[in-house]
């Protein structure tokens, strides 16, 4: 999508959806690594299948994201690479801060967990 492009109001919900979803994906990132050095080994499992579902998540908001602040094609691709561990980061961070510019481009607040919702309506 162009830069210049104006959103209807539905569409800046979605992306301040979308944007909390990343947030929380970025600190479950954030907490899974720093709890991994402190349980111990025999629950380990456990927190790799959280660590799976959190993985998941990426993947299905970094997709819902991009398509609505790039394009298809480039959700694919940004969604296959989110399951790389440290690129899937970076990928959260970059889709992140688009969707940032775009909400306070539109003229709404975006805080440290993204939008608030009610700005919006």
């Amino acid at each position: 999508m162009a830069a210049d492009v104006e959103r209807d109001r539905d569409d800046l919900r979605s992306i301040a959806i979308y944007q909390k979803g990343i947030m929380v994906c970025i600190l479950a990132n954030i907490i899974i690594v720093g709890v991994q050095f402190l349980i111990p080994k025999q629950l380990r499992f456990a927190l790799a299948l959280v660590a799976l579902a959190v993985t998941v998540a990426e993947v299905v908001f970094i997709f819902l994201m991009t398509t609505k602040v790039y394009s298809v094609g480039l959700a694919v691709v940004l969604g296959l690479l989110t399951l790389i561990p440290l690129v899937g980061l970076i990928m959260l961070l970059i889709v992140n801060g688009k969707a940032t510019s775009i909400l306070r481009r539109h003229g709404i607040r975006v805080g440290l967990m993204g939008a608030r919702l009610a700005d919006i309506e």
